[in-house]
Formats: structure tokens, C-alpha cells, sequence
């Protein structure tokens, strides 16, 4: 008697099932080895950022503080370069300051112009310019001195606080001082305690390669989301009540979090949108003039979703979040004393 096949759509046996999620475990490390480079735990490790020069104060200097002579290459998914476009908008920095747009390619390993650029194709080509056999990885933002043909800084903590009061002269609001000296302890004690819990915290949760490095990033990028919500209760801003780069620093994280990092990154306890101090904290950051059109979710999602295979193997990108909600009033600006 002849044996009878198999029923459509039952489970592939056993050993199938086993080589196949053998095969794909194994191709995942390779993969994310190349994308996220891990410790012996199996925590991410970012790679340290190499060109680490600064525009200076005078014509002696060699990176001069001039209009026009420096661009900014950014990505817009990228959130470390999307803090320096922030900054150029918030100073109103952008007659001085140029902008050339990448975006990743898995395809070339890395970002592409999006129109090539002198004979440039991608962003690696970039970095060969200024450093000729660099082997470091070709990352955005780069500051780029069009003068000298070569690359400044590619350090956006570093590029923000030089595009805050290194070209004053040419803002349109030099008295906006978003790293005062008042507040700069202040400042840096929060950029400390955010950069490796939440900024970074969230690739330490969505690169993890082993169930304790997430547990471990997970837990204390929470454990300072909870405390921020609460200094934010009575306060508008990070520090006290004047907008900082701290903010700055912040926003380009939490504008990410509930279309990316909650579902992709697995940040799952809690969306922002969830957080009483937060949720008004960001609508208010997104609302100020200028910073609304610094944000692009649809390309945000697509470089996430679209780009880091490993996390997303079928590229399928979410269509249900908008920024409609952070249009609603915030009503933060009762937390300014003397405010109405």
C-alpha cells in the first residue's frame, strides 16, 4: 500500500526544521559579526569615531569659522546625524552650512550619494579622499572642510557643540546658546548617563547577540527612561528649563523609539507615547521651529526596516505609525517659571 503524502501546509519535519534554523543562526552571527561588532558576552560595541578636529575661533586656525565652506553629510534614518541637523536648524545655520543626503546601501556595503558627488559614488569614497587607505568604517555625520578637500570631524557629540557657537556670525539666532557655561555640568552629567543607556542603549538592545547582553541594555536603558520621565515632571527641558543640546541629544533617540526601537530593536516594555512627562517632552521638542522638517519618518522606517537584514530578513516595513500625534499641544511651556 502505497504511503500517503503528505497534507499541504503541515510543519517541515524535524530535521528540517533543525538544519534550517541551524543554517540561520549561523549566518546571523556572520552577518551581525560585520554589522555590530559584539564582546565576549555578546554586547554590542560601537566603533569610536576617528577624524576628531574643530572648526577654531580665528583665521589662524586651520579650520576657520567661515559660511560656506563646510557640508554636512547626513543620513535622515541616521539619528547621530541627525542631531547635527537639528542644531544647523535650530541656530538657523543653513545658509552657512551645506548638506549632502546618503542613504544605506546593503547592497554596497555601506552609504551611497544619493547623486554622486565629483566622481564620488558613496561615502567610503569620501572618507578615501580625505585619508587615503582608511580602513575604518565610512559612518555619518561628516563636518567636510570644502576648502581642504577633507574631512573635519565625524563625531556628532563633537560637531553639535562647534555648530552651537563656532559660527555665530553667520547664524541667523547666535543668541540662541544651546551649551551655556552655566550649565554645563549639568549638561554633561545627562549626556553621560543618556548616551550609554538610551542613545546607544537601544542598539544594545537591538544588536545584542546573547540573551544577557539584552537583558542587561534593556534594563538599564529603561531604568533611565523612568528617571528622565520623572526630572521632566517638573521641569520643560533636561536641565531646568532652557533647551540644551542634552535635548538635543535626546530627541533624535525618543523621535525613533515607538516606529523603530520598541518593535525592531525589541524595546517592548514601554512606548513613549506611554510616558506621561515624555510624550508631552518630545511633542514640545518636535514643535519648536524648524525641527519638524529635520524628521522624515517614512525614510526613517525605510532605513531601519529596509537596511538591517539581520533584524528584518523580509524587508517588510510597517505602515501604521505616523508623527500626526506629535502635533498635539504639549503644554510644557506652563513649566517655564513666569509663563501663563
Amino acid at each position: 500500500m502505497a504511503a500517503s503524502a503528505k497534507p499541504k501546509g503541515t510543519l517541515p519535519s524535524k530535521a528540517i526544521i533543525r538544519l534550517g534554523r541551524w543554517g540561520w543562526t549561523t549566518m546571523w552571527h556572520v552577518m551581525m559579526s560585520r554589522l555590530a561588532p559584539r564582546d565576549a558576552s555578546g554586547a554590542y560595541l560601537r566603533p569610536v569615531s576617528e577624524f576628531r578636529n574643530t572648526i577654531g575661533t580665528g583665521a589662524d586656525d586651520p579650520y576657520p569659522p567661515e559660511s560656506g565652506r563646510y557640508r554636512l553629510y547626513v543620513g535622515w534614518g541616521c539619528p547621530w546625524a541627525h542631531r547635527t541637523l537639528v542644531v544647523r536648524a535650530l541656530k538657523g545655520l543653513e545658509d552657512a552650512i551645506s548638506v549632502t543626503i546618503v542613504s544605506p546601501s546593503p547592497e554596497a556595503g555601506g552609504w551611497i550619494f544619493d547623486q554622486p558627488e565629483n566622481g564620488l559614488q558613496t561615502l567610503a569614497d569620501l572618507y578615501q579622499q580625505a585619508k587615503p587607505g582608511y580602513k575604518g568604517r565610512s559612518t555619518v555625520p561628516v563636518l567636510w572642510d570644502t576648502a581642504t578637500q577633507t574631512i573635519v570631524n565625524n563625531e556628532s557629540a563633537e560637531i553639535i557643540v562647534m555648530l552651537n557657537d563656532r559660527l555665530n556670525e553667520f547664524a541667523k539666532h547666535p543668541e540662541l546658546d544651546l551649551y551655556p557655561d552655566d550649565l554645563r555640568e549639568t549638561i554633561d552629567r545627562w549626556n553621560d548617563k543618556i548616551y550609554p543607556a538610551v542613545n546607544n542603549g537601544v542598539y544594545r538592545c537591538g544588536f545584542a547577540q546573547s540573551q544577557s547582553a539584552y537583558d542587561t541594555a534593556c534594563n538599564e536603558l529603561f531604568a533611565v527612561l523612568n528617571e528622565i520621565d520623572s526630572a521632566l515632571e517638573n521641569q520643560r527641558y533636561l536641565c531646568s528649563n532652557q533647551l540644551t543640546l542634552a535635548d538635543v541629544r535626546l530627541f533624535t533617540t525618543l523621535i525613533r523609539f515607538d516606529a523603530v526601537y520598541y518593535g525592531l530593536f525589541k524595546c517592548d516594555r514601554r512606548r513613549i507615547v506611554d510616558y506621561p512627562n515624555l510624550s508631552g517632552y518630545l511633542r514640545d521638542l518636535y514643535q519648536l521651529p524648524g525641527v519638524a522638517e529635520t524628521c522624515n519618518l517614512e525614510i526613517i522606517k525605510r532605513d531601519y526596516y529596509g537596511n538591517l537584514f539581520p533584524l528584518n530578513p523580509g524587508g517588510i516595513i510597517p505602515t501604521g505609525s505616523t508623527f500626526d500625534h506629535l502635533l498635539a499641544p504639549h503644554d510644557r511651556a506652563k513649566l517655564t517659571p513666569g509663563s501663563q
